[in-house]
């Protein structure tokens, strides 16, 4: 009796070997960071640091009109064509203006940029893997335009990725007074499964200065991703007198 024969394969399709049960894929797992024009890049400048310091990969989306805000508040230009050397300056940049306050090592860092304008990015499709979302800050434009589901940009395309994979999505909003119409869209991203983080610093702990208050707030959009740091010191249940204690 013959045996029977095997399906065919084109010479051009090998047949694929599977992974064994211990055999592990390394792949890359990066959080994406989306920066919108609210006023804040200080904070989005904390949030970075601290993953690279963490460890994590990165995956920056800088809308355009965040470029005018970073420009306005830092006079740091973020172009596409040198976004790492840009990127490094921004880092590098205290929250009271200091040029050289940190050393970020961006040259050594697991970034990649994206183009705002790029809807064929890899944050544009579920399939490109990620561990989550963080934008820092978010303006109402860019809450809004989640909230509805509009993906106008990469950003507002990949926020709207990680709330139907059902991933981690914060959403640091930066605006004051808030409107009702901006509290109903932050209700409904909160209903979808993002976490609404405002952009509140808290004095409890012992800020002394502009960074303390920034780090503050990027600790807490860090903590809501579960991602570890020491940006701020924790309350652990006892008064301490004032800021001045430790």
């Amino acid at each position: 009796m013959e045996p029977p024969h095997e399906p065919y394969r084109s010479h051009r399709q090998p047949r694929r070997q599977p992974y064994g049960p211990h055999e592990e894929v390394s792949r890359r797992r990066p959080w994406v960071v989306g920066v919108s024009g609210a006023s804040g890049t200080p904070y989005a400048a904390s949030v970075l640091r601290a993953l690279l310091s963490a460890g994590e990969a990165v995956d920056l989306v800088v809308s355009r009109a965040s470029r005018l805000t970073l420009l306005d508040e830092t006079g740091i230009s973020f172009r596409d064509a040198h976004w790492r050397q840009d990127l490094g300056r921004w880092l590098a940049r205290g929250a009271d203006g200091t040029p050289d306050a940190f050393e970020p090592r961006v040259e050594t860092a697991d970034v990649r940029h994206w183009a705002a304008g790029d809807l064929a990015a890899g944050p544009s499709s579920g399939s490109y893997e990620v561990k989550g979302m963080l934008i820092v800050p978010a303006s109402t434009a860019c809450v809004a335009g989640v909230a509805l589901g509009l993906s106008k940009d990469l950003l507002q395309r990949s926020a709207s990725v990680n709330l139907k994979e059902r991933r981690p999505l914060v959403v640091a909003v930066r605006e004051a007074p808030l409107s009702g119409q901006t509290l109903r869209h932050l209700v409904a991203l909160d209903e979808a499964g993002a976490v609404v983080v405002p952009a509140s610093p808290a004095f409890y702990a012992g800020a002394t200065h502009i960074q303390d208050l920034v780090d503050f707030v990027a600790g807490r959009v860090l903590d809501a991703a579960g991602v570890p740091h020491k940006l701020y010191r924790r309350w652990e249940g006892e008064l301490r007198g004032g800021a001045g204690d430790g």
